[in-house]
Parts: structure tokens; C-alpha cells; sequence
């Protein structure tokens, strides 16, 4: 009897005796449930198949008692190599593991087994274990922030950034996507497939307004990530305005544009510029004649009232950019998110080697973004200058090839649909190319990789004056002739000065073309 007592002591001795620990900024016990702790463990032992279901959910960091942590990777090991997992083989990987009498020997983890008759509410277990793991984090984390908060010799904007990076870190190791069945997919297929054949355009996404690109992608897709390449001055934020004007304003599509290298008042000239077939300069300097400022007042109206939201927030942060685009999906309704351009954004709060590291991260969470948010995300992106160091007569001459993207290649990876802005004449003092053929105004829209369709150069027409993108078919007639005609414009008087009165004139005092408060778009 008295062995068989000193043998019970010496058991209960190797326990593990871990007593939860108090917060002492709350004066509070930290999130944690260690029965349900120790109920996952049992039921895993005791049922096959009780891992599998749990394994997405728990890591061992999520296991409060630092002995119940230790059991758990040593079920994960037991899982990697292919092993059954039991009462018997988890010990003996933890002796292996040489932390069997941590953990309180083979009685802690046949006592384990004991709790549970079945498996059945291991994976809702988990769950619990796995929010209080996450409630756990988030405190932790918020302490650390407070005290560094009361630091001044660190920047608050810096400490601002790192702890929504931390926040954006936590959240993407923890949200998950459930399996759906086939079933579920394909009647959601269908349905897209209805309201394409449904429409009159016969598209599926959104409407760029370009015409030949619309048939090429059916429109831009929900959860695509899209990049738009070039060289400086080829045209990329022209391009993606005269989309967001077409889109916005003759398609009715809530669109946001992120521009980290314009300011707003230059992005709204540019869009008046475009939208009243006015030169750049003008605008500028407000030197514009009577029928000009007509013409001005007349066009605007339609842009001001139009879906639009700016934000020109530099170094935007990809968590910023998160945080922000999240809010005008949910409050706007935007439909499309434009950023110009990609190598300007940061991921603030986290460290690399290098900076291809970073754009390769910023790349992976827009593509995540816009599977998130289910909207198309458009990025522009910068080219290397290997493009200028290749001769006109290369095989490929000036024009832009997906190993010209700067940075790195992540962008390709990360991109559903990579395209090129190329203007022949940017490379050329003559009208004509090689072969006699005009290509004044000219800008090739070079679709080089396409997920889900084809690739295809497609013709577009730049009008420089205006920096503007149009249909070939609507500015560019086969004798080389350059019209103007858009729907926003078809309406619109004559921009040109009359033989009467081509003076320059104050703007019209009486003329209001802007709408009242309440018509106003909601800012961003």
C-alpha cells in the first residue's frame, strides 16, 4: 500500500502546474479556456479522423497552457510523417521529443483521453480555443502599442502604421474561407452567365468604355487584380481617367482612385480637360474665351455629380489602402478600385530584405483585396529601362514585354490580366512607321497575359491636347482624319471660339454648374 501511494505522488508530481497569469494593465485573466483545451487534445487521441477537421483552425501557439502546446506539436508531427495518432504514439513522440514528463507523463495524456466519449464537438471546441487565442493576441498586442504610445521619441504616425500592419497580420492568419460544394459554384456560374446574356453589351463585368478591350475580358472581372505597364509618358494615368470618366459618368459605376503621385485638383483638371475638350494650359492659367467657359460650365455638370471618389494620400500603405477600400465598398458602393501607381504604395508595419520583397507582398494583398472585396482592383505599374536600351530594329523594339515589369516578378504571378500602354511614336520624328502607316496618335493596348482569355493588341486613339484615350473607331477614320466624338460630348456645344468674339472673357457671373450640397457626392 504505502508503494503504490509514493508511486500516485510521484505521478501527481509530474503534472504540469500552470496557473493562469494576470494582465496587469487590466488587472484582468487573459482569454482562455484550458478544459477545452484539453478536450480538443482528448478527442483527437481518441477518434482518426478528429485532426483533420481541426488542423485549419489551431496551431500551437492557440493552446494557453504551455504543456498542452507541446502535445499538440507533437500531434502535428506524428500528422506530418503519415502516423496514426493515439494515445500510445503521442506519448511516445513526446518522449522522443524529450518533454514527456513537461507535459505530466503518460497519466497527463491518458487522463486527456478520459475527458471526452467522442469527437463529435472538436472542431467547435477548436473555434472557441482559436478566439480566445486571437482575443489574447489583440491584447497583447494593444498593451504593446499603449506603451510605445506614450514614447515621444517616436513618430505616432509610424507607431500608427506598424500597429495596423500588426492588425492586418493577425487577421489574414486567422480568417478562412469554407470549402463550398461544386453544386453551390456552378449555379453561381450559371447565374453570372444569365445576366451576361441579359445585358444588351452581352458582358459580364464592367464596362472599361473602350469597346474592343470590353469584348476581349467581357469586361472587367470581379476578384481580378489588373496591371497597366509603361514607359513614363505613355499615357497610364490618362488611360485609367478616361476609363474612370467613361465608367462613371457614362456607365453610372462607382469608381475610386487611389492617386499617390497627383494631387486631387490635378486629377480634376486632367478630368475637365478630358470631359471639355479643353488644353491642359488653359485650365491652368483660366485664360478662356466666352464660348470656352460656356463650353466649361456645360460639361462639368455631369462630371460633378458623377460616382467619383479621389483619395491622393501619399506613401499609401497597402493596409491604408485595405481599411480604406473596405469603407467605400460598404458605405460608396464602388464597384472598381484604380491605384496610380503600385510601386509608390508601402507595406509599413512589416520588414524585408529588399524592396522587390515589399512589392511583392504589396502585390499578394491587392490580388487578396480584390478576392475579399469580390471588385476588380486596377494597379498601374512602372517598367525597367530595358525597354530603352533595345533598338528600334530588335525583334521586339520599343514595345513592352511582361519581363519589362520593374521590381518584381510577383506582379506578373499575382495578375490576372498584365497590359501594355505603347505609343510608336514616342520612338519615332516621323508620322508614319516603317511600313507607311500613320500612327499619329496611335497607342497600342497590349493585353500580354490574360487568366481567363485571350491575349490581343487592341488600337486605341490619344488625344495629347487633352490626354485623352478614345475608340479608334469613334476618332481615327482610315484617311488619318482625327474627330472627337464621345457620349458625353455628342451633346456638348462647340468648344472653338466664334470669328466674333474670340477674346478672352471673364468667366459668366450668373452661371451656377456645380449642385447644391445635397447633390454633391459624398467625399472621400
Amino acid at each position: 500500500m504505502e508503494e503504490f501511494e509514493v508511486g500516485k505522488q510521484a505521478r501527481r508530481r509530474t503534472r504540469p502546474t500552470h496557473e493562469p497569469e494576470i494582465v496587469g494593465e487590466f488587472g484582468k485573466l487573459p482569454p482562455q479556456d484550458t478544459s477545452l483545451e484539453d478536450a480538443v487534445l482528448g478527442a483527437i487521441m481518441l477518434e482518426r479522423d478528429a485532426y483533420n477537421n481541426v488542423c485549419e483552425i489551431l496551431k500551437p501557439e492557440a493552446f494557453y497552457n504551455p504543456a498542452n502546446q507541446k502535445i499538440y506539436e507533437a500531434i502535428q508531427t506524428l500528422a506530418a510523417n503519415g502516423k496514426p495518432i493515439d494515445m500510445l504514439t503521442v506519448t511516445d513522440q513526446l518522449r522522443t521529443n524529450k518533454v514527456l514528463d513537461e507535459v505530466g507523463g503518460a497519466v497527463r495524456i491518458s487522463e486527456l483521453t478520459g475527458l471526452v466519449s467522442s469527437a463529435a464537438n472538436a472542431e467547435f471546441h477548436a473555434r472557441i480555443v482559436a478566439q480566445k487565442y486571437l482575443a489574447r493576441e489583440l491584447i497583447s498586442y494593444s498593451s504593446q502599442v499603449q506603451s510605445l504610445a506614450f514614447d515621444e521619441s517616436i513618430d505616432v504616425y509610424d507607431l500608427m502604421q506598424e500597429a495596423e500592419g500588426k492588425l492586418f497580420e493577425i487577421s489574414k492568419n486567422t480568417l478562412k474561407r469554407d470549402v463550398i460544394p461544386i453544386q453551390n459554384a456552378v449555379q453561381d456560374a450559371i447565374k453570372k452567365i444569365e445576366e451576361a446574356a441579359n445585358r444588351p453589351e452581352g458582358l459580364s463585368g464592367l464596362q472599361s468604355g473602350f469597346h474592343d478591350l470590353d469584348r476581349l475580358t467581357s469586361g472587367w472581372q470581379n476578384s481580378d487584380l489588373i496591371i497597366i505597364a509603361a514607359r513614363p509618358a505613355m499615357g497610364k494615368t490618362a488611360f485609367v481617367l478616361s476609363m474612370a470618366k467613361n465608367m462613371a459618368v457614362d456607365y453610372n459605376i462607382a469608381v475610386a482612385v487611389f492617386s499617390l503621385e497627383m494631387s486631387s485638383l490635378q486629377l480634376v483638371n486632367r478630368l475637365i480637360s478630358n470631359v471639355c475638350s479643353l488644353e491642359s494650359t488653359k485650365i491652368r492659367n483660366g485664360q478662356l474665351n466666352q464660348p470656352e467657359w460656356e463650353n466649361l460650365m456645360t460639361r462639368t455638370r455631369s462630371l460633378s455629380t458623377a460616382p467619383l471618389y479621389i483619395d491622393d494620400t501619399p506613401s499609401l500603405s497597402i493596409f491604408e489602402l485595405r481599411t480604406k477600400a473596405r469603407r467605400l465598398v460598404r458605405e460608396q458602393g464602388v464597384k472598381i478600385i484604380i491605384i496610380d501607381y503600385l510601386q509608390l504604395m508601402n507595406a509599413t508595419g512589416m520588414k524585408f530584405g529588399s524592396r522587390e520583397q515589399e512589392v511583392s507582398t504589396i502585390s499578394r494583398n491587392l490580388k487578396q483585396l480584390a478576392k475579399e472585396l469580390d471588385i476588380p482592383i486596377i494597379a498601374l505599374s512602372q517598367l525597367n529601362r530595358s525597354v530603352e536600351t533595345r533598338s528600334v530594329d530588335d525583334k521586339m523594339g520599343k514595345r513592352p514585354q511582361l519581363s519589362d515589369l520593374r521590381e518584381s516578378g510577383a506582379i506578373e504571378q499575382d495578375a490576372d490580366i498584365v497590359c501594355f500602354i505603347h505609343r510608336p511614336e514616342k520612338y519615332t520624328k516621323s508620322a508614319v512607321d516603317a511600313e507607311g502607316n500613320n500612327i499619329k496618335g496611335l497607342a497600342e493596348f497590349i493585353v500580354a497575359k490574360h487568366r481567363s482569355g485571350a491575349t490581343k493588341d487592341i488600337n486605341l486613339h490619344f488625344v495629347e491636347q487633352y490626354a485623352r484615350f478614345e475608340n479608334q473607331e469613334d476618332s481615327f477614320n482610315l484617311t488619318g482624319e482625327t474627330t472627337y466624338e464621345s457620349k458625353m460630348n455628342a451633346t456638348a456645344p462647340d468648344t472653338g471660339a466664334s470669328p466674333a468674339n474670340d477674346g478672352m472673357t471673364p468667366p459668366p457671373p450668373n452661371v451656377d454648374f456645380l449642385p447644391g450640397p445635397e447633390e454633391q457626392p459624398t467625399p472621400f
